[in-house]
């Protein structure tokens, strides 16, 4: 079969240029949208996924496996744990066990302002750096016990809604009615914790007026001498004075991406339906440009070029101008969006526009060429060549 020439093909793309750039510019949103869309689903599974170690057991009471922020535990779990046992992970006699309080408090960074946005608090020892492999300390330094000081993840300022540099080392946070020193910045890329905001742990409690914790992070070693998680669920299960349970911390935020997994649903469904509008829209452009050319089309069969070679020509048109559109969005999407912070009710993480999000783009934008083009084409080449060389 004989095709006719890509440069046929690229030479008709410029016969319209207002019906070009509405081709253009119209896959460039839908793909834009499908891009957000995209990162956004993206940016929260892998926000929920980093947070937790799969080498992390959480320890935390009975009846709160869906949120540690109900839980209480005794504060002796930690050394009780430690001492119960072997195989927990340390090094240089510092054991990777991490007793936590984890809770929401209303926080606000100018005095005047009354009530604060609610934003998580963890109250934490130096051992949490430890068992949290993800977390540095990007600026600053570690929060003195005693000294009102906090360390601020880099994207708090978007939970609070206030820009960054209010958020500087050494200004000051109205944390529950009480002015806390930033002392330094905490860097968690890719985390829930980077919208965090961490305390000593003994403030926290002084200031919740509590004397338990909300969870014991442990790290289990590796090699044929380290724990298992069983080894954690029997301590906790021969300790039934204590009410705690144990599981991997990569399972418990497993289990809140599937709580978060209608919004992702919603996401795409809002993102699939406004790119029907888009495919609906570039159909009628398509007719329309193809229709005024039935007259091109029926001479072209008339040479001998048969049905399938000018329906390939029509979609590698059509393609052309829909990768051409889907390219710029995700440029657009590479500068503009990748990183960009938005909040939830767990805190805040940013839009993520890696690889397999610009792949599945591209390919929204090459499904976009190929559909457009072929019913109106269909409709273009039904005709028989005499009608075709007589239509206006």
């Amino acid at each position: 079969m004989r095709f006719l020439p890509t440069s046929y093909a690229v030479r008709n793309l410029g016969r319209s240029t207002p019906r070009l750039a509405l081709s253009v510019l119209g896959s460039g949103l839908v793909v834009l949208l499908v891009l957000g869309a995209g990162g956004f689903v993206r940016g929260m599974t892998e926000s929920l996924r980093r947070a937790g170690d799969s080498g992390n057991v959480l320890i935390m009471g009975i009846g709160s496996e869906e949120s540690i922020e109900r839980s209480e535990i005794p504060a002796s779990t930690a050394a009780l744990l430690q001492a119960s046992v072997p195989g927990l992970r340390s090094e240089g006699g510092a054991a990777f066990v991490s007793p936590e309080v984890h809770v929401q408090l209303p926080v606000s960074v100018a005095r005047d302002t009354p009530e604060g946005r609610l934003i998580l608090v963890r109250g934490v020892t130096p051992a949490a750096l430890l068992v949290h492999g993800q977390v540095q300390i990007a600026e600053g330094e570690w929060p003195r016990s005693g000294h009102d000081e906090v360390l601020v993840g880099r994207l708090a300022h978007t939970k609070l809604g206030v820009p960054p540099d209010s958020l500087a080392v050494g200004q000051t946070l109205r944390i529950d009615g009480r002015d806390r020193h930033i002392s330094g910045h905490l860097a968690a890329p890719q985390s829930l914790i980077d919208a965090e905001i961490w305390m000593p742990l003994n403030d926290l409690k002084e200031t919740t007026k509590r004397v338990t914790d909300s969870c014991v992070v442990a790290t289990l070693a590796d090699g044929p001498d380290g724990a298992e998680l069983a080894d954690v669920q029997t301590f906790c299960r021969r300790r039934l004075d204590l009410e705690i349970t144990a599981m991997s911390e990569s399972a418990y935020y497993s289990r809140l991406a599937a709580f978060f997994a209608p919004i992702r649903i919603v996401v795409w469904v809002t993102a699939v339906l406004i790119a029907a509008g888009g495919v609906l829209g570039g159909l009628n452009t398509m007719y329309a440009a193809f229709a005024s050319r039935v007259r091109e089309i029926g001479m072209l069969r008339c040479l001998g070029f048969r049905r399938s070679a000018v329906i390939v020509s029509l979609v590698q048109e059509s393609c052309l101008a829909c990768a051409t559109g889907a390219l710029i969005a995700c440029a657009i999407g590479v500068f503009f969006l990748d990183g960009l912070a938005v909040q939830f009710s767990m805190g805040a993480f940013g839009l993520r526009i890696d690889a397999p999000a610009l792949l599945f783009a591209l390919s929204i934008g090459l499904c976009l060429g190929l559909l457009g083009a072929l019913p109106p084409a269909y409709r273009c080449l039904k005709l028989p060549i005499p009608e075709s060389l007589k239509a206006v």
